[in-house]
């Protein structure tokens, strides 16, 4: 498989609203998401949208077996595959986490997020998702999702004196693990 370009901020590509996914389970989709996991996984990143590289489609993966050094002490996520997702918020309560962002390098905000949400969809091979789920991984799907409706993270910072670069908040993670 291959490791693909990861859009920045400011290409229009990652300003549209995603396409959803009509077939499960073929060649063209197994292939996307191998090259989805090799990407993500090139660049330490906690999930990554099909947006991302350029492919207009409701894809996302998230979730690893091993702590991200991006995110160090964060529970671990399962690894997932979501295809066609639908995020239902539990209740009105919000948390604000910080978050980065693969097509936002080097910058970190702090962003308000659903503290619980319900969501469903599929996976690859169009079998049913429907987890209910709060803290870090509710919030690394709300981020994912995020970009198959166009909305970077920066997009929801609220407060700006709370936005900037990760060198300066984070010393403690390196910029390689970081871009």
């Amino acid at each position: 498989m291959s490791v693909h370009d990861i859009l920045k901020m400011g290409d229009a590509r990652l300003l549209r609203v995603a396409e959803p996914v009509q077939a499960f389970d073929t060649p063209e989709l197994h292939v996307l998401i191998a090259d989805m996991r090799d990407t993500m996984a090139a660049v330490n990143g906690a999930g990554l949208a099909a947006p991302q590289i350029g492919v207009n489609l409701q894809l996302v993966i998230f979730g690893s077996t091993a702590h991200n050094p991006r995110y160090p002490g964060r529970p671990l996520v399962p690894p997932t595959v979501l295809v066609n997702p639908v995020i239902t918020p539990l209740g009105s309560d919000e948390e604000e986490d910080w978050e980065g962002c693969l097509s936002v390098p080097g910058l970190r905000g702090a962003v308000p997020r659903w503290s619980r949400i319900r969501y469903t969809g599929f996976d690859e091979w169009g079998q049913t998702i429907d987890r209910t789920v709060e803290g870090f991984h509710a919030r690394l799907v709300q981020h994912e999702c995020d970009h198959l409706i166009g909305k970077l993270y920066p997009m929801r910072v609220r407060d700006f004196s709370r936005f900037g670069f990760t060198q300066v908040l984070f010393p403690q993670i390196s910029a390689a693990e970081d871009d």
